[in-house]
């Protein structure tokens, strides 16, 4: 019997949607808690083409949520144990790997190459990178984020508004799974309902997930959605740059501290924190672009904030991600 039969059988499958399925490059952002349930769904069901883009390393830490891998895998590539496990549950499907962060220069060319991508990364800079790239593209993103019992997933891009359209703001404040914990079965549940999201996005599913974003509060065993697809799409306004991309002439604000940071992002950043930021007002010159630099990017957006309210010039954003660790805390 077909491997795909117990899906094609289904008439908003059949023989048609299991070709389309298979003809698809998804990009999955992020090989981690949300990665490993997409992944495996989505190659079960016969996804034709696969990349896995992940600069990390598998930690002990991380087991209790990250279901692809195992303890042998320790100290391993995320991209690359995970493949390998991808590899023996479907021969059909070709992965690819790329083992490093997604940053604002890799990101285009890997969303232009892509039917569609998957956001699990969990990550500030990551989804507005993604959904900036996509939106140019038009390209669909399937984006999720997942912290103690609660979380979402929604379609953005493609033929709906992007994830500045639901989200314009960056919070307050950034809690992370190591900070605030996370239930390794809630992050699952969202996981799988991306690869559902996806698959249906692939299939032209009525109504469509592009539009539509789904919240999950599992410890008061509820979930709620709505759809999207009117709201008004802002213009980037605060955008990202990869380190790289920092010219001679721009204004540098470095906004980690020495202890994060020993090193500034270049030799002509000036060191602040955000509150000194906001107290001195620093003000680049009228033909310079201001460049402001943090771990995650919360703190550049904060303080490119409180500069867009006195200073209406160029402002961009470096989140320079975390030093290198056996126990990162992404999703």
């Amino acid at each position: 019997m077909n491997r795909y039969a117990r899906q094609i059988c289904l008439p908003e499958m059949g023989e048609a949607g299991q070709t389309a399925i298979a003809a698809a490059h998804v990009t999955v952002v992020g090989v981690g808690g949300l990665g490993a349930p997409a992944l495996q769904y989505l190659v079960g069901a016969g996804v034709g083409r696969l990349t896995l883009v992940d600069g990390d390393t598998v930690a002990m830490s991380n087991l209790h949520r990250q279901t692809l891998f195992r303890e042998s895998d320790i100290g391993k590539p995320k991209a690359t144990a995970a493949a390998d496990t991808l590899r023996a549950l479907n021969g059909d499907c070709r992965i690819e790997t790329l083992i490093a962060p997604l940053d604002p220069a890799n990101a285009p060319d890997l969303v232009r190459r892509s039917t569609l991508v998957l956001d699990c990364a969990d990550s500030f800079a990551a989804s507005y990178v993604l959904s900036d790239s996509c939106r140019a593209a038009g390209v669909p993103l399937i984006s999720a984020s997942v912290l103690g019992f609660t979380g979402y997933v929604g379609g953005f891009c493609g033929s709906a508004p992007s994830l500045r359209a639901v989200f314009p703001d960056l919070p307050d404040r950034a809690a992370t799974c190591a900070t605030a914990g996370v239930m390794g079965p809630v992050v699952g549940m969202i996981g799988a309902a991306q690869a559902q999201m996806a698959l249906a996005c692939l299939l032209g599913q009525t109504p469509s997930p592009l539009g539509q974003l789904i919240s999950f509060d599992m410890q008061g065993f509820r979930t709620s959605g709505f759809r999207f697809d009117t709201a008004p799409d802002p213009r980037p306004d605060l955008a990202f740059i990869a380190p790289g991309a920092i010219a001679t002439p721009d204004f540098v604000v470095e906004l980690r501290g020495i202890d994060e940071a020993p090193a500034p992002v270049c030799p002509h950043a000036r060191r602040l924190s955000v509150a000194e930021f906001a107290d001195q007002k620093p003000r680049p010159d009228s033909d310079q672009r201001a460049v402001l630099v943090c771990r995650s990017g919360l703190r550049a957006w904060q303080a490119a904030t409180a500069l867009r309210s006195y200073w209406d010039g160029d402002i961009s954003l470096v989140a320079m991600g975390d030093t290198p660790s056996k126990e990162r805390s992404d999703i």
